[in-house]
């Protein structure tokens, strides 16, 4: 699980990035895109949040996927070009590493 505080007033070019660019290298680096949610607060209010889930098979799959990722050119030409004016986000990535229960409906 990951969480993504944008910067101010940069949550719609966040989502567009995901939207046009992001998941399509998710797919090419073999991460299954679980879901992409942004909270509310108690008066119904969006946040200036991206929380998403990505499933991967291991812990080494996984490790392996976000270092292609990381070092992928197109991921580093999309970066520049959809941050060309000024950063999307806020501070740093949040990230969960989490294992399913053997209740859970999603394993």
């Amino acid at each position: 699980m990951r969480t993504y505080h944008a910067a101010p007033g940069k949550l719609e070019a966040l989502h567009a990035r995901f939207r046009n660019f992001t998941n399509k290298l998710f797919v090419k680096h073999g991460m299954q895109m679980v879901g992409y949610w942004v909270p509310m607060n108690k008066e119904g209010q969006y946040e200036n949040t991206l929380v998403y889930i990505l499933a991967f098979p291991s812990r080494e799959a996984h490790d392996k996927a976000w270092k292609e990722f990381s070092d992928d050119l197109e991921w580093h030409a999309v970066k520049a070009e959809t941050e060309k004016n000024g950063p999307l986000l806020a501070g740093k990535p949040e990230s969960v590493f989490m294992a399913a229960t053997d209740y859970s409906p999603i394993k």
